[in-house]
This record gives structure tokens, sequence and C-alpha cells, in this order.
């Protein structure tokens, strides 16, 4: 049932509007997602397990990410409570790192290019440095 939801919810967003308050650009970097673990940091004592996949849109308050799964071993990213770590690749080899909950997720129809899940996340934790990071990347992107 909450399948029928999100893609009732996706498509009223795509017929009646999008109310985000950040503009968004369309863009491809690739990212890398982890989930964090509230007593261990970074989800384990070993090296946390992750999913890499890219982004299909970017603002200063959140990303649309494409990932080709909706869990990390048996936790959902999308769970109540849970944290992400995403580590975002802009281009000139510049890594930005940010913690972000997910808002929502759809499945991504077989017919599409892309494969996987479409993940909306909004950004909760980065730091200053990073964040003029993001937002000169999405400046500049506007202005090409």
């Amino acid at each position: 049932m909450p399948e029928v939801m999100r893609f009732i919810a996706a498509r009223l967003r795509h017929l009646v509007g999008d109310r985000r308050s950040a503009p968004r650009r369309e863009t491809r970097l690739r990212c890398t997602v982890s989930l964090v673990d509230g007593r261990n940091g970074v989800s384990g004592a070993r090296r946390a397990a992750t999913l890499e996949g890219y982004t299909r849109d970017v603002s200063a308050s959140g990303l649309g990410l494409v990932l080709p799964a909706i869990r990390i071993g048996e936790r959902y990213l999308t769970g109540e409570g849970h944290t992400l770590l995403i580590q975002l690749e802009l281009p000139h080899s510049e890594t930005l790192r940010m913690r972000c909950v997910a808002v929502r997720y759809e499945r991504l129809e077989e017919g599409e290019t892309r494969i996987g899940y479409l993940v909306g996340v909004r950004i909760t934790e980065i730091s200053e440095q990073e964040r003029k990071s993001l937002t000169a990347y999405l400046t500049d992107r506007k202005e090409s």
C-alpha cells in the first residue's frame, strides 16, 4: 500500500507543480551513501557498507539520488530516524560530505534509462566550507 501512495504523490507533484523552496538544478554527480549509526558513528566498527549512485538533481537544501537499491544490508535507507552519510563528488575532484534524511522515494519504471530507486533527501548537516562549495557549484550551473 505505501508504494501506491508514493506513486499517487509523485504523479500529483508532477501535475500540480513542485512546491520546493530551493530551486533544483538537474545534474549528474557521483555519490556514495552509507547509513549512520548513532552509537558508533558510521554503521559498525568495520568499513561501512555503502551504495554508489548519482544525483538526478541538486539544491542547497536537498538532493534527488538515483540508487540501485533502497536498503543497505537489512536496513532501509528511508527508515524513520535513519541518517544517511552522503559523499558527493563535484567536478575538479572535490568531494562534499553531508548528513541527510530521506524524505521520499519511488521505484523507477523499467522502461526508464535509470534503474533502481529515486530517493529524495534533505540535507541536515554540512560544514560551512562544504555549503559554500555546494552553493558555488549551483551558481555556476545556473549561469551555464
